[in-house]
């Protein structure tokens, strides 16, 4: 009897740790989760830097992390920083733009197929009747002014969750021999001869839809600049790099190619907009639906739904880290499985 009373106080003590343990880093979980998954995708780089400087893990680990602040978290701050203040300049631009009155609408706009009549009428509603084009600010621009400084928020968080992330990192880097050992050693206990065969899958997972959601990104990212550049689009430059954040959402790029292409038609240039419209649906867009699915199945046969919700998901869990965590936790769940089944 004292036996079983000494044995189920030890298990209560362990539970209390535990979830105590749990608590104290639950702020830090999504940061910590992210410096994991970006530490094993760039391990092997590690491992050949650290060989460059002759085994001096301080220096390579600070070098690695330094490297993630460029490659990471100075673009991301770049946009968030532009996009809240895109955001208000252009909010202030069209209340005044409204204010002032809509102009008459181009004559081209009447000549567009199917729809070009029925949008010239109500343009020109709005240009001679004021009550209908403030009814339709105030329908249309608040909610858009809101989804987009809440994106920017969003971004900031990410900013913040992200240098975090790099900061763990650096110590990921620095005692991941070390890690490793201790892993290969508890898994052994729990999981025995299976060890690694599991560790394989886990690894060669996280790298592939890392590689694929990144790699994707970059690609997507100069296509699109690419686009902006040749269709004289201001700030092509900011609109690709926000192109390659936003390629990481699903339906992320349509929305920055589908602005520039309003814009080109408000500027009067027909041609230069179905230019970038086909641009953006035939190669931005067209990079995604390809090398992304690509890339990931060099490792891991996850299906797109899983890729689509692990990013929904993911954000909703972790915020913007989510983004690559939801994926690759997916990935390794999925991949797992199907080892067990095997």
């Amino acid at each position: 009897m004292e036996k079983r009373f000494i044995y189920i106080a030890q298990l209560v003590s362990i539970f209390v740790l535990s979830a105590g343990c749990f608590m104290v880093l639950r702020p830090f979980l999504a940061a910590s989760l992210l410096g994991v998954v970006v530490c094993v995708s760039t391990w092997p780089l590690y491992l050949w830097l650290l060989k460059k400087l002759k085994g001096r893990q301080n220096l390579a680990a600070f070098v690695m992390t330094l490297s993630l602040v460029l490659v990471l978290i100075l673009p991301l701050a770049l946009v968030a920083y532009s996009l809240a203040d895109d955001v208000t300049a252009t909010y202030n631009w069209i209340r005044q733009a409204v204010d002032a009155g809509m102009p008459a609408p181009p004559a081209w706009l009447k000549g567009l197929p199917v729809i070009g009549e029925s949008i010239s009428n109500y343009w020109q509603l709005l240009a001679t009747n004021h009550t209908e084009l403030v009814a339709l600010e105030k329908r249309l621009l608040e909610p858009v002014k809101n989804f987009l400084l809440a994106a920017g928020i969003l971004l900031g968080q990410g900013v913040m969750q992200m240098s975090l992330a790099v900061f763990v990192s650096f110590f990921l880097y620095r005692n991941g021999e070390a890690l490793l050992h201790f892993l290969n050693m508890a898994m052994n206990r729990v999981i025995g001869s299976r060890t690694t065969k599991v560790l394989e899958i886990i690894n060669n997972t996280m790298r592939g839809v890392m590689h694929g959601l990144l790699g994707t990104a970059l690609a997507q990212g100069l296509v699109a600049t690419a686009g902006f550049i040749i269709a004289g689009v201001p700030a092509a430059m900011l609109l690709g790099l926000a192109t390659s954040f936003l390629s990481l959402i699903p339906v992320g790029p349509p929305i920055i190619w589908t602005g520039a292409v309003a814009w080109l038609l408000y500027q009067g240039s027909v041609g230069w907009a179905i230019f970038m419209g086909l641009w953006g649906f035939f190669l931005i867009s067209g990079v995604d639906n390809v090398l992304k699915p690509l890339i990931i199945s060099r490792n891991s046969n996850l299906p797109f739904i899983l890729i689509l919700f692990g990013v929904m998901g993911g954000v909703l869990a972790f915020g913007f880290v989510g983004i690559f965590i939801g994926p690759t936790l997916l990935a390794i769940g999925f991949s797992l499985t199907q080892e067990w089944a095997a």
